[in-house]
């Protein structure tokens, strides 16, 4: 009677485990195929819609650039996706502020532009997102990186109106919100249900993609 419930114990954690384990191997499925997607080039200009348009400047073009551009640009995204990924607050404060940075980031741009190696900058931060996961480097880096990404963000405004500006920047602070959001709610409760494992596996692909992405930015 003991071995048979021994056996039957045992029946159970192996089911138990080959139901979770498809669904751990989804996920992880999941982020190799974005990963690999994501890495594919893509025209400068697809990371601003009103270049992509051929809009001209104003306020419902501003607007919807400012709103588009961090989704367009890939590495942009991930960014902010993955924030939620480290052991960050979750309150209104922290988007606050991260989001008060950034749009700090983006008049430094407007005022201070032609910063080098920006880009590949930006990109790396990707990778430091990465290290940030793996608890290499504090989760406090990612305020001057998100100060970096304001600053790229702010770039490809240069030379425009006031009025379409602020409009632009408009978009963005909504953009960004938004994005922020859906990281620190969707991403960061993935985050606390995953496994070790799965952790590492996204950190190697934010540490890949950013070196990736880094490396086409610095190599024309």
């Amino acid at each position: 009677m003991t071995n048979h419930l021994s056996r039957h114990t045992r029946c159970l954690a192996v089911m138990k485990s080959a139901t979770q384990s498809p669904l751990s191997m989804a996920a992880c499925g999941l982020a190799v195929i974005t990963a690999g997607a994501l890495l594919l080039p893509a025209p400068a200009s697809a990371h601003h819609l009103m270049g992509f348009f051929h809009m001209p400047p104003g306020p419902i073009s501003g607007l919807v650039s400012g709103l588009m551009h961090p989704i367009l640009g890939p590495d942009h995204l991930v960014f902010l996706l993955a924030i939620g990924l480290v052991a960050l607050s979750r309150r209104a404060g922290w988007v606050i502020a991260l989001l008060a940075v950034g749009m700090a980031g983006s008049a430094a741009g407007l005022v201070w532009p032609g910063l080098t190696a920006v880009e590949p900058l930006v990109a790396l931060s990707l990778a430091a997102t990465g290290l940030v996961l793996l608890r290499r480097l504090p989760a406090a880096l990612l305020i001057p990186a998100f100060a970096l990404h304001g600053y790229a963000l702010a770039g490809s405004v240069i030379g425009w109106e006031p009025t379409p500006i602020g409009f632009y920047l408009l978009g963005l602070v909504i953009g960004q919100s938004l994005l922020l959001l859906l990281s620190l709610t969707l991403v960061r409760r993935w985050r606390l249900s995953a496994s070790p494992a799965a952790l590492r596996l996204v950190a190697g692909l934010l540490l890949g993609l950013g070196l990736a992405f880094a490396w086409s930015a610095a190599i024309p």
